[in-house]
């Protein structure tokens, strides 16, 4: 499968962004979906996930309340809408495919992964 992220850009604190996730190459309405980001010299950190129905969501305490993920199964995408940006969610966001229908946090579940897409947040 081929993940390719787009909605990255530059905000100011107290924005908004819709990152969005377009698959192809195969269906991932039987997988887990991610999102991950990766600092400014930080290892690559769990945002949040959802499972293959979209009936579970898992959310890093840092981002609970502000970003909200969905997917949509028969267009084949996975997005991030984020609220309330801080200049602490400056990142490359990277979407992420998981090995079954539910998954955890951890990155060595995920075997499929976007070229990611930068966001920057100023005060």
């Amino acid at each position: 499968v081929k993940l390719v992220e787009s909605g990255g850009g530059s905000v100011q604190a107290g924005d908004s962004l819709k990152l969005s996730c377009a698959a192809s190459g195969r269906t991932i309405d039987s997988n887990a979906m991610a999102w991950f980001r990766q600092r400014p010299e930080k290892e690559r950190e769990f945002v949040a996930n959802i499972a293959c129905s979209g009936g579970v969501k898992i959310y890093a305490d840092s981002v609970e309340g502000r970003f909200t993920i969905s997917r949509d199964n028969a267009r084949n995408t996975v997005s991030l809408q984020m609220d309330s940006l801080k200049p602490e969610d400056t990142a490359v966001y990277y979407c992420a495919m998981a090995r079954l229908a539910l998954a955890t946090k951890t990155p060595d579940q995920y075997d499929d992964w976007g070229q990611g897409t930068q966001v920057t947040v100023s005060q």
